[in-house]
Parts: C-alpha cells; structure tokens; sequence
C-alpha cells in the first residue's frame, strides 16, 4: 500500500494500516518535499529536515518510535492484526521554513510477499529459477494462511461484537418492560386513590 499527503504548516500526520500480524517486517520508504515559493514548485529533496516515525499496534503499543532524516526507510514487526497507525512528524529546527507553506510527504508501505527482493534471495541462497519459483508459491501461500487467519480473527471479533450488542438490546428491552410494569402498577394505585378519594367526598 501507499499513499502521500501534503500539509500546510505540517507539524506531523498520521495513517492507518489494515493488515494481518506477520512474523516479517513490513518495510516503509518516505520521502519529503517542501513548498519553494519561489519556484511554486516543491523540490526535489529536503535536505537537512529531521522526520520522527512513529508505528503503534491496534492496542495503541508503540511499535517503533525512531529519529530519521528527510527520506528514508523504516521496518516494524507486526504481532497484533488490525489497524496500525503510522505517524511521521518533523522535529526539524527549521519550523520557519514551513510557516504559511507546505510540506508533501511520500510513503509506500509493502506488505505480504511484496516484501521480498526475491533476485537478491536466488543470488545469496543461489537458487535455481525452479527453486526461486517454489519459493515465491511458498511465500505465497503462506501469505494466503496469513489472511485467513486474520479473517477469521475479524469474524471472531464481529461475532463478539454483535453478541454484545444483541445482550445490551435484550437487556435494555427487559428495563423498558419493567419500566412500563412499574408505572401501569403506579397508574392503577393512583387511579384508585383518586376514586376512593372521590367517593368519601
């Protein structure tokens, strides 16, 4: 996956990661613009510019936390499925540089067997192309697995979450029966007091 955003007066973002727990990194690469007036154009490059990324699991766990430069690359390992926030913000010295201006942001997150730089894998285990080839099935269905795991960890969750909901709607339904028997009770006794009054006057 990836994805970029540009930002006015950028102090940090943020995105978020569905993905499945994986006993392998996911690498991420960024890289950074800023906004030359200028030129009315963004550069090239933003030399000088410090990035901090910051990585937390769907417990809100700090994964990683780490100082980078302007660009750069950057791994967490994943051992809870779900959605994972990713945050890049600028710690940078240079804050008057980005005052009324803006600051474009590249990241690409590679997840799954997309990970993998499969010709420098055949080059150090020197591997045949048929080799190299049942690797990558490998790699692929274990990738597979990997999604049916976390389907099911998402149906799990579903099916906890509806069977809550379904407890509180029953519940609730009880409290308004009682509720309704309770004041047709105190109706009736109030009924009959004002009529008991009634007949003694």
């Amino acid at each position: 996956t990836g994805g970029n955003g540009t930002g006015r007066g950028l102090v940090g973002g943020c995105w978020a990661q569905l993905r499945p727990a994986a006993p392998a990194p996911p690498p991420g690469n960024y890289r950074t613009q800023l906004w030359d007036k200028q030129s009315e154009s963004f550069l090239p490059s933003t030399p000088g510019l410090g990035m901090h990324v910051e990585v937390k699991d769907p417990d809100g766990k700090v994964v990683l936390s780490r100082q980078y430069g302007s660009e750069g690359r950057f791994t967490f390992t994943s051992h809870t499925p779900g959605e994972h926030q990713i945050c890049l913000h600028s710690n940078s010295t240079r804050m008057a540089l980005f005052a009324g201006g803006k600051l474009r942001v590249h990241l690409d997150i590679q997840v799954g067997e997309h990970t993998n730089n499969y010709p420098e894998i055949a080059a150090k285990d020197k591997l045949t192309e048929l080799q190299l080839r049942a690797r990558q099935l490998l790699d692929q269905v274990e990738q597979i697995q990997k999604e049916q795991n976390y389907q099911r960890y998402r149906e799990e969750r579903f099916r906890m979450t509806s069977e809550s909901t379904n407890q509180r709607v029953l519940w609730w339904s009880i409290a308004q029966t009682i509720i309704l028997i309770l004041t047709g009770i105190w109706q009736m006794r109030h009924l009959k007091s004002f009529f008991e009054a009634k007949k003694l006057v």
